[in-house]
């Protein structure tokens, strides 16, 4: 692959500082915990990704079942917990941080490896935690961070998706649809970042008001 290619990763984290995060969301005043009457991300994988590929279905299952045991115990996100959930998404026994440029679309993205990827990553996800940030707006966050720092040599947009539900799972919140999000995996500027954060707010106030409706009507 040839390095001539735009540095996705350093862009992402240019546009990364120019989002006002703490506003890219509208401040969710529905009430915790948001419990949804289907489980979004069980559903996708169970129904949707099943079609495709039954083994990939049940270990991303398995590895959404670990990622929830860990937010009960309330884990931070760090590199290593990730680890743990990749190795469960790919069915191997070890998944090391890449070592080298990662690729994407063909070879038209790249995403650099310097010295100092991994504590940058490591930074990034320590940020998913800022109180002063909406829960939308961090899950959107965790899960563009994801996708440029592509820590992993594989697997990086479902470890994504995983982050992204980690994140709301801490605030108490889960998504009863989660098929919108497939479709969201750029952020070239600090628009369509926040656009993720927008779109987050909407499917958890939709979930919220799902709910009570089922609720009310039970």
């Amino acid at each position: 692959m040839t390095t001539d290619v735009v540095d996705s990763l350093a862009v992402w984290c240019e546009v990364r500082e120019q989002v006002d995060w703490a506003s890219a969301a509208v401040r969710c005043e529905t009430p915790v915990p948001v419990r949804a009457t289907v489980d979004g991300l069980a559903t996708w994988f169970d129904e949707t990704v099943r079609a495709r590929d039954a083994a990939r279905a049940d270990r991303l299952l398995a590895a959404m079942a670990r990622s929830r045991a860990d937010a009960a115990r309330k884990r931070p996100l760090t590199v290593d917990l990730l680890a743990s959930w990749q190795r469960l998404v790919l069915g191997v026994p070890d998944v090391p941080f890449r070592q080298g440029d990662a690729f994407a679309k063909g070879g038209r993205e790249r995403y650099a490896l310097t010295p100092h990827t991994r504590q940058d990553f490591s930074a990034c996800l320590r940020q998913s935690a800022d109180p002063e940030i909406p829960p939308a707006a961090r899950a959107a966050r965790a899960y563009l961070d994801v996708a440029f720092f592509h820590p992993f040599p594989d697997g990086n947009a479902r470890l994504a998706l995983l982050t992204l539900a980690y994140v709301l799972d801490l605030e108490g919140v889960r998504l009863d649809q989660v098929g919108p999000l497939q479709t969201t995996r750029y952020a070239d500027d600090p628009g369509g970042a926040a656009d993720l954060a927008v779109l987050v707010t909407v499917l958890i106030r939709a979930t919220y008001r799902r709910g009570a409706r089922a609720r009310a009507n039970s």
